[in-house]
């Protein structure tokens, strides 16, 4: 499998290039059979649209069908590790060989594609091409280093990725670009090897869509952006607060579903990654590392979590009361326990939390890094 594409550099304190992403793209054969496995985008039609996909329809019930990825890799050995970077060329892992930081390729087993046969005709069901993007972020070449375990300046590279990465996408037409990472196989990693994922949409999703919704209604309501309030009024009070840094708070949300949940977001209003100066973008930064440092030192045991990162649409309209966040949502509330969504949360969405965000906040300021 041949490595090709852009690459994406930094130079470093002495003048050298000390980070590269490779943009790693399939074989036309390859990517076309996937692409053909792929089935679509099902739903039940219901009223106006919400996305710009699918102008004129909007999904009461909805799925994104992609079947192929029952045969996806599965926790491979450690010597079978496919983020590792190639070191035998008649063995090819998903990476080139050499020395760099962070990577970035193309899933193999995407539930969406750039450019995605038409859709089959479904008995019953309103169906659509699933058209969008799935990219995979490695965050080192090291397999045993977390997210957080790394240093300041590779999370800040990491946080560039995604920039570049929502950039290319959004050029490429793309509604909606989440990069996020689900962390531990107890939220269903396949691989070990820490990374995390890009989707890009080719429609805004139900979830982003009603957020927009809200966001906007805000605006129009009082001028101001409602992320920024929160994170500026959690600052303020002191109660919440997980850790600060310049322009970033840390702190678990009053209405937090999950046990820690914690949000970071900047305290101006800022749309997207792309959005954020350098000296942000480092405060955002630590103070990310410092939340996921915390939640795997509460006790003594890796934290298992999914982590996105929420920015504004693209879909060509105007969100001026989105503002940048990242959610972290944990699932262990307690050493031996894990929080598993059951009945009423997942049969209405209503979510019942076994720890106050008050007491989240002040067990993680209080651990000792």
């Amino acid at each position: 499998m041949g490595h090709q594409g852009a690459e994406f550099h930094r130079a470093g304190p002495d003048g050298g290039q000390n980070a590269r992403v490779f943009s790693h793209h399939m074989p036309r054969s390859l990517a076309q059979r996937r692409r053909e496995s792929l089935d679509h985008l099902r739903g039940v039609e219901h009223t106006q649209a919400l996305d710009s996909e699918h102008r004129g329809r909007s999904f009461a019930f909805g799925a994104t069908i992609a079947s192929h990825r029952q045969d996806r890799t599965f926790l491979p050995a450690p010597e079978s590790d496919p983020l590792a970077p190639t070191a035998d060329p008649e063995n090819p892992t998903e990476l080139p060989p050499g020395d760099y930081d962070v990577a970035v390729f193309e899933n193999r087993f995407p539930s969406l594609v750039p450019d995605p046969d038409a859709a089959p005709e479904v008995q019953g069901a309103v169906v659509g091409s699933a058209r969008g993007a799935c990219e995979v972020v490695v965050f080192a070449q090291d397999a045993t280093k977390s997210l957080g375990e790394l240093p300041l300046d590779r999370i800040s590279l990491v946080f560039e990725v995604w920039a570049e990465r929502t950039r290319a996408l959004r050029e490429a037409g793309m509604a909606y670009v989440l990069p996020f990472e689900n962390r531990g196989t107890e939220m269903g990693v396949t691989l070990l090897h820490p990374h995390g994922q890009i989707y890009a949409y080719g429609f805004v999703p139900q979830l982003q869509a009603r957020a927009a919704q809200a966001l906007q209604a805000h605006w129009e309501n009082t001028g101001r952006d409602l992320v920024t309030d929160l994170a500026r009024a959690e600052q303020e009070r002191q109660i919440r607060v997980v850790a600060v840094q310049g322009g970033a708070v840390a702190f678990a949300p009053p209405f937090g579903r999950f046990p820690y949940e914690t949000w970071i977001a900047p305290t101006r209003p800022v749309p997207d990654l792309a959005g954020l100066t350098a000296s942000e973008r480092r405060d955002m930064a630590f103070t990310l590392s410092q939340v996921l440092r915390r939640l795997d030192a509460l006790w003594g045991v890796p934290m298992p979590y999914l982590m996105t990162v929420n920015q504004a649409p693209s879909d060509g309209r105007p969100h001026p009361g989105w503002t940048l966040r990242i959610e972290i949502w944990p699932i262990r509330r307690a050493a031996n326990k894990l929080k598993f969504l059951a009945g009423t949360e997942l049969g209405t969405g209503v979510f019942a939390n076994d720890i106050t965000p008050e007491k989240a906040a002040a067990d993680l300021r209080s651990v000792r890094l």
